[in-house]
């Protein structure tokens, strides 16, 4: 079958320059000290335990234990470059080629020989097979796994439904030669080699009976492969691979994990080999964080956004510069109040934007996150290079004045870019009045004695057959949140203004995710969460299709065709094109305001404060403080502290 050979480093190029560096303190020159041994990480997100996969929830502290446990990634992102490239450490080799007749793009990977799990055993094609097949199968799904849906390879809808036994988009040629198709309808695709994304899951850990299996035209599994045996390998309470993943890829294994601390130690073949022999990482409450730093029991605090213990921690770093250190960097992610459009009142949009213009956001961001924090009108963050680039905070690279055809394009990028602006999206500012006359005209337009509602009436109801319905709501936030403490203390004055009365509640965050990520029945109408955006940003992904071909919201419930649409335009723009990228994400902003799955509530800053010890901790460069610390080192304060 003819084929063409595609440049590989053609899947994605951005034009515009570094995203500069944030001001940091240099720790002053003291004495040596005898250096610590561990590195101890607080944050403020608990620790779930959702430590194996996101299939069952994506808090961020979670996020960041897989980013230590699980490693050897087919793709990584490269931020110098700003695109996916595969990973070095693991691809040896790569040849993309494309079908003249299908359209379907093949990558054909030869690994290297030197990969191993932490007990010694080797990773090889048949490992990264295994995870493709195991994230997506219904044994998963079965035990409460929200399961991926990778519909972009070759053979995927056949394999799931049973119509196919084997995934053909999927090959292992031999033990060292991995090979992904996609198929044409995925393409282009922004991120392309982002959907290679794939880590190693040792199916002799957590599928000891099966095994995986390529006749020649695809891979499947075979053996004993059954709900029942995965969840009592995965979910066990004691020893589950879900939070007790014993078996690792990663630069780190657990060691230990109570009270919501985990210990983790070097694994010692992994080919990435941190300073760091020793890690713990812990989740304290808010007003825990700066004691705890202060006396030396936590060497850096992370991702702080709270206004008042940001502003004690950047008055310690400037008065004890010899032995504190601040790091600010923007967020790639917003706090939010999402709504269960499954619930009959918040089914309806004029509800949803009527509560979007009760609530006082410039107060709350305020009371919140102060100054480091900002008030946003979509689904986007702060640190994202498409926000960055749309309000100038970075900017296209211009080419060599010599190229006159590069600048020429360069000129063209830059007048286009100048169209784009989110000053198009709707504020939603506060105007009780405006959210009067969208509930009135949404059937809530009646008092407790039946009269049409007005301003003081206190609660309003609708017409029913078992009488007028009042309007109330119930809304959740995680445990020990003092952003949702502070929302708690606002929110319900607020939407009261309106009429619609709402109680409040704070739960585990273990308990929420389930709930919002509807893997199991809510009677929650309204969720205080947060999200950190993943670097392949592709809504799209978020969306999941009914029995009817309908596409919804998967979070929320929400069905809506224009807004999926949207972001397949968004995931459809050809690799390089940022000026067709920023368009296409700005008209998906436009459509999420427009019918509001979630009500964004701010973005920010975040704050890391770090021990003068912990040198060369580069936070705004990478994607975590997980992939900083591979980096960083312990040494004597006052010594180099490189950006």
């Amino acid at each position: 079958m003819a084929k063409k050979i595609l440049a590989l480093l053609a899947a994605l190029s951005l034009l515009f320059g570094a995203v500069p560096a944030l001001a940091e303190s240099e720790p002053a020159t003291v004495e040596a000290e005898i250096l610590p041994e561990e590195l101890t990480v607080a944050v403020t997100t608990p620790l779930t335990g959702s430590f194996f996969t996101s299939l069952w929830g994506n808090g961020s502290s979670d996020m960041d234990v897989r980013f230590l446990l699980h490693g050897y990634n087919l793709v990584e992102w490269n931020g110098a470059q700003g695109m996916f490239v595969v990973n070095p450490q693991v691809v040896n080799s790569i040849v993309v080629t494309q079908d003249v007749k299908t359209g379907d793009r093949t990558y054909t990977m030869v690994l290297e020989h030197d990969l191993f799990y932490s007990d010694g055993t080797p990773i090889t094609a048949w490992d990264y097979a295994f995870s493709l097949l195991l994230t997506m199968a219904p044994e998963m799904e079965a035990i409460g796994g929200n399961v991926r849906k990778p519909a972009y390879l070759l053979g995927y809808d056949d394999y799931i439904s049973g119509k196919a036994d084997m995934l053909s988009g999927v090959r292992v040629i031999a033990e060292d030669q991995l090979a992904v198709t996609v198929r044409k309808e995925y393409l282009p695709f922004f991120y392309e080699l982002g959907l290679l994304d794939c880590v190693p899951y040792p199916i002799h850990v957590l599928a000891p009976g099966a095994r995986v299996a390529d006749d020649g035209k695809g891979v499947y599994l075979t053996g004993e492969f059954t709900a029942d045996g995965l969840a009592e390998r995965i979910l066990d309470s004691e020893n589950g691979y879900r939070t007790w993943p014993s078996v690792v890829s990663g630069p780190y294994v657990l060691v230990s994990f109570e009270d919501g601390t985990a210990t983790f130690e070097l694994n010692p073949y992994s080919k990435v080999r941190p300073d760091f022999r020793r890690i713990v990482f812990r989740s304290l409450k808010q007003d825990e964080l700066l004691p705890a730093f202060t006396s030396g029991e936590v060497l850096l605090l992370n991702k702080i956004s709270d206004a008042a213990v940001v502003r004690e921690g950047m008055a310690l770093a400037e008065e004890q510069p010899e032995r504190y250190i601040a790091y600010t960097y923007p967020r790639s992610g917003l706090s939010m109040l999402s709504f269960n459009a499954e619930h009959e009142a918040l089914a309806d949009v004029r509800v949803r934007r009527a509560i979007a213009l009760l609530i006082d956001r410039d107060r709350f961001v305020a009371d919140t996150v102060g100054e480091g924090g900002q008030r946003v009108d979509g689904y986007y963050g702060l640190g994202q290079w498409m926000y960055r680039l749309l309000t100038g905070a970075v900017s296209l690279t211009a080419p060599d004045a010599e190229d006159a055809e590069a600048v020429a394009k360069y000129e063209q990028n830059k007048a286009a870019l100048g169209t784009l602006s989110l000053d198009s999206l709707p504020p939603y500012t506060r105007d009780p009045a405006a959210a009067a006359a969208l509930l009135d005209e949404a059937g809530w337009n009646l008092n407790e004695s039946g009269e049409p509602w007005q301003a003081g009436d206190g609660l309003r109801y609708r017409a029913a057959e078992g009488g007028p319905e009042p309007l109330t709501l119930h809304l959740v936030y995680p445990l020990n949140s003092l952003a949702g403490s502070a929302l708690e203390q606002q929110l319900p004055a607020d939407l009261a203004d309106g009429g619609i009365g709402l109680t409040v509640e704070a739960q585990p965050l273990a308990e929420i995710l389930p709930q919002y990520y509807h893997t199991e029945e809510s009677d929650y109408d309204l969720f205080f969460m947060a999200t950190n955006f993943d670097l392949v940003y592709d809504p799209s992904a978020g969306f999941i299709t009914d029995g009817e071909g309908n596409h919804i919201w998967a979070v929320g419930g929400l069905k809506d065709e224009k807004l999926y649409e949207a972001a397949v335009a968004m995931r459809k723009t050809q690799p390089g094109d940022l000026i067709g990228y920023c368009r296409a994400w700005l008209a998906f902003q436009q459509e999420y305001a427009a019918v509001l799955p979630s009500v964004s509530l701010y973005s920010n800053l975040y704050n890391d404060f770090g021990a003068s010890c912990l040198q060369n901790y580069v936070p705004a460069s990478y994607v975590s403080w997980t992939e900083a610390i591979f980096n960083a080192s312990f040494g004597t304060p006052g010594a180099q502290n490189a950006e």
